[in-house]
């Protein structure tokens, strides 16, 4: 298999849950800063011309969260997703895809808020920023409340999934949010812990160091 990513953008949950499967696979950087996300042999994997995408012998896929349900569905003895027809499988499905349709969303609004007004709108740039750190923040209430509500390790509860990938990825995109419009997750009770767990796994510690520029690497 080879992942096509960038540091630190939405690639890195299914890196992360590469380095959980130990599945080999080559990690295909996709400069972004060059623009290599929109060229022509790029374009031919993604034709959104946004990353990830993954190589899967002849089969390549788009979209984080499917990429994430393709690895685990072709890893069944791993146990990353709960039983087929399950409630437990009901719940892993409505996560994902709150966290793909409503935070990362929210989160790519955020991100780049001049998307959303006028060219030179600088006010309107700020007002949205503003306003979608604040419903993120309302986000990630709601999941800090999903921990305090099971008491589990994991977003599932107590079992680990591919779905927890996903949760700490966005969650670490928030760790820079300042002002009062929203908290960073980690300053939540409940999510604070848990994004720590998240990091004491090997498989997160060496996704991390993976990505980082060769220079900074230990």
């Amino acid at each position: 298999m080879r992942l096509h990513y960038y540091p630190g953008n939405a690639s890195m949950a299914p890196h992360i849950l590469l380095r959980e499967l130990g599945a080999p696979f080559e990690l295909v950087l996709v400069d972004r800063a060059k623009g290599a996300h929109k060229s022509p042999d790029y374009l031919r994997l993604n034709p959104n011309g946004l990353i990830p995408a993954l190589q899967d012998g002849d089969l390549v896929l788009y979209e984080t969260a499917a990429i994430l349900l393709h690895l685990a569905d072709t890893h069944p003895q791993a146990n990353l997703m709960p039983p087929l027809a399950s409630p437990e499988r009901a719940h892993a499905y409505k996560w994902l895809m709150w966290l793909t349709n409503t935070l990362q969303a929210m989160l790519i609004t955020y991100f780049y808020p001049e998307r959303s007004v006028d060219a030179g709108n600088d006010e309107g740039v700020r007002q949205v920023q503003t306003h979608a750190q604040a419903r993120i923040g309302l986000m990630l209430e709601q999941l800090d409340q999903v921990f305090a509500a099971h008491c589990g390790p994991w977003l599932l509860g107590e079992r680990y999934s591919a779905i927890d990938p996903f949760a700490f990825m966005l969650c670490r995109w928030t760790r820079r949010f300042t002002g009062t419009a929203g908290a960073p997750a980690g300053e939540h009770p409940h999510l604070g812990p848990y994004l720590q767990r998240m990091l004491a796994r090997p498989a997160v510690q060496a996704a991390i160091e993976a990505e980082r520029p060769p220079q900074l690497r230990v």
